[in-house]
């Protein structure tokens, strides 16, 4: 078996627990060539200083990132031969940065029926407690359906909708420890959050997600913003492998 594809213990646990860090990382020169690009970007556009939805459609050049083979090995691992990228996004918590992650569920956001979504989050910084990791409450997919998230107003959030997670025990959440390179991949029904970073360091993380062809991607179900290339209405889907077992995915250009 080659050395970065996931073992059959590391499927098993990403099966009971929602999530796996791979032993596969990317090379140092790739990660250059992702903040490097990232710097690009948000040299030209700063409202993307913290977080871009949708990287795709402002750099196509994230797309080679999305393509790398072992990548999407470990994937067809997890969710089978046919699927496809919906998105990408890259999340910026620059040091002593106040904004919480609420916990949450992405399948309240996504436009995709049936649900479902392996995301790949790669750490382009050391992702530590003190400068706000992610943190997973370990199992709580296995329901496979969403639960209630109420409108949270308050100040310091990076997300509107907030679970209740009182029918878990928060002391078991897993902080999401890596280092630049490492990357985990999570089930769309996994609830996650994250503090804010504390720390003199940033944490950058690169987001790919990829949803087996099984499923739709629903432009009609999408929540509209004012910025069309921000839409998940308009996301380009991209054929990574195998083919669309629905026949109903719309594959054209978008932005």
């Amino acid at each position: 078996m080659a050395s970065h594809l996931l073992n059959d213990a590391q499927i098993d646990h990403y099966q009971r627990t929602g999530y796996v860090i791979p032993d596969f990382r990317l090379p140092d020169d790739i990660l250059m060539q992702i903040k490097a690009t990232h710097a690009r970007l948000v040299e030209r556009y700063p409202q993307f200083t913290d977080y871009c939805g949708s990287l795709l459609a402002f750099d196509p050049w994230f797309l080679e990132v999305a393509r790398t083979p072992e990548i999407l090995d470990m994937v067809e691992q997890l969710i089978g031969p046919d699927f496809a990228l919906w998105n990408s996004s890259l999340f910026a918590k620059p040091a002593r940065h106040g904004t919480r992650t609420p916990w949450h569920q992405d399948g309240e956001y996504w436009p995709i029926r049936p649900l479902a979504t392996c995301s790949a989050w790669i750490a382009l910084d050391d992702a530590t407690t003190e400068n706000g990791c992610l943190r997973f409450l370990p199992g709580s997919h296995q329901r496979r359906e969403l639960a209630e998230h109420h409108h949270n107003p308050a100040d310091g959030l990076s997300l509107p909708l907030e679970l209740d997670t009182s029918a878990y025990d928060e002391r078991e959440a897993v902080d999401l420890v890596l280092e630049a390179g490492q990357m985990s991949l999570h089930d769309i029904f996994l609830m996650h959050g994250s503090e804010p970073n504390t720390s003199e360091h940033p944490r950058r993380g690169m987001t790919l997600r990829y949803m087996p062809l099984t499923s739709v991607y629903r432009r009609d179900l999408a929540r509209p913003v004012g910025d069309n290339r921000m839409s998940m209405s308009n996301r380009t889907l991209y054929l990574m492998r195998g083919n669309d077992q629905t026949g109903e995915n719309d594959f054209r250009i978008r932005y």
